[in-house]
């Protein structure tokens, strides 16, 4: 059998700033890279910033123009952007073009009508309900015109199957368990002394406040910790969203001030609106545990990312945690709840149970790696790759 040829990748992404699917595309695009396969991640990148991390394949920082005020505008900009960058007639060709989000995939969608590219695929990481109606168009757009669509849970695999007839397949997660380590190195000490730890049991929030991240339950399930626990500290990181949150955000810090729980270095509650990414994975080690409490995810990336560093996990027992997580593998809590958030704080928190947690994670770990989800995924171009060579065989002899 003659072997399968190295493929032209080319990854296309929302955004630069640190979310799940912005992650899973350069997670993959390193492994497909490791590989030997030439691959390009492509992001909009309005700021001139570049990646909040740097990659081993190529990055291409697509020139966007400013954000309008409302998201419509504004996905309408980021897929013209995309469109006028793929036209450019000094962009390079690539053999796969795989998107990863709405905004890429109508972009990819248009640029098939119009003849420029031969097909792509489609990565649904999870669905929205926008109630504008162009928005909810944009998203069925962006996989019902797809040549394949990939999902990264069966939740959103079975749902787009129920609702809209769509087939895909499962490709799952991984997480760069050379990056996310239980070793502590220079910055763990660093990013103690820059928030404050004082030492109590650290709670540990990835995703900002918004309400997907159910970040107001959690909220709730910490003041009821605190009562136990008077020296505990809740750490909220992260939160960049092309998503208007601000209406939540306003309800979160009403709610705080309620409470009357200050915030800031040294206090019970500590905001980190962006994380370097070099620091992450210390951030995670100076957690006692990472809550997760979310009501909606794809598959919750940031929980590998945790149990790697041998953190004990927080976790919604819904899928499409319940996939991959088993009964003894973190603390399973009902998001709807802020007793049992509050409970399940406390249980990963146990010295007994954490030690448990530690090593259930890492077992965990171990059967979700990026080489193994690049060798998935690229069973699936490569059959792409053959159905789009045999069409144009077929075309040029016709």
């Amino acid at each position: 059998m003659p072997a399968k040829p190295l493929l032209r990748i080319a990854l296309l992404t929302h955004s630069t700033n640190p979310r799940g699917g912005v992650v899973h595309a350069l997670e993959l695009g390193d492994a497909l890279h490791a590989a030997g396969h030439a691959v390009t991640v492509h992001a909009p990148d309005p700021h001139r910033r570049g990646l909040f991390r740097t990659t081993d394949c190529a990055f291409c920082a697509v020139p966007a123009a400013a954000c309008p005020s409302d998201l419509a505008s504004l996905v309408r900009q980021r897929i013209d952007d995309y469109v006028a960058w793929f036209e450019r007639p000094d962009t390079p060709a690539f053999d796969v073009y795989h998107a990863q989000d709405s905004i890429s995939a109508n972009a990819l969608a248009t640029l098939v009508e119009r003849e420029r590219i031969p097909g792509y695929i489609r990565t649904v990481h999870h669905l929205d309900h926008f109630e504008q109606p162009q928005l909810m168009a944009w998203q069925t757009r962006g996989f019902l015109t797809a040549d394949r669509v990939l999902c990264v849970s069966k939740l959103w695999r079975d749902a787009l199957l129920r609702d809209y007839f769509v087939s895909s397949t499962v490709v799952g997660n991984g997480v760069n368990a050379a990056r996310f380590t239980p070793l502590a190195d220079a910055h763990d000490d660093a990013v103690k002394r820059r928030l404050g730890l004082n030492g109590g049991p650290v709670l540990l929030v990835v995703g900002g406040i918004e309400p997907r991240k159910n970040t107001l339950a959690i909220l709730h399930g910490f003041l009821r910790f605190l009562r136990v626990f008077p020296t505990a500290q809740l750490v909220i990181a992260g939160g960049a969203s092309l998503l208007d949150h601000r209406a939540y955000r306003t309800e979160f810090a009403a709610q705080l001030s309620v409470s009357g729980i200050s915030s800031g270095p040294g206090h019970p509650i500590i905001f980190l609106d962006t994380v370097d990414d070099s620091e992450m994975p210390a951030l995670f080690r100076c957690a006692s545990a990472l809550v997760f409490a979310s009501l909606r995810e794809g598959f919750g990336l940031v929980v590998l990312e945790a149990m790697a560093c041998g953190t004990p996990t927080v976790v919604s027992r819904i899928a499409p945690f319940t996939e991959y997580l088993g009964g003894g593998d973190c603390a399973w809590v009902d998001p709807l709840d802020p007793a049992s958030i509050a409970a399940g704080m406390a249980h990963a928190c146990e010295h007994s149970a954490s030690a448990e947690f530690r090593a259930a994670g890492y077992a965990v770990c171990q059967t979700h790696t990026w080489p193994r989800a690049a060798a998935h995924h690229l069973d699936i171009y490569h059959a792409q790759f053959a159905r789009q060579s045999q069409h144009y065989t077929e075309n040029s002899h016709a």
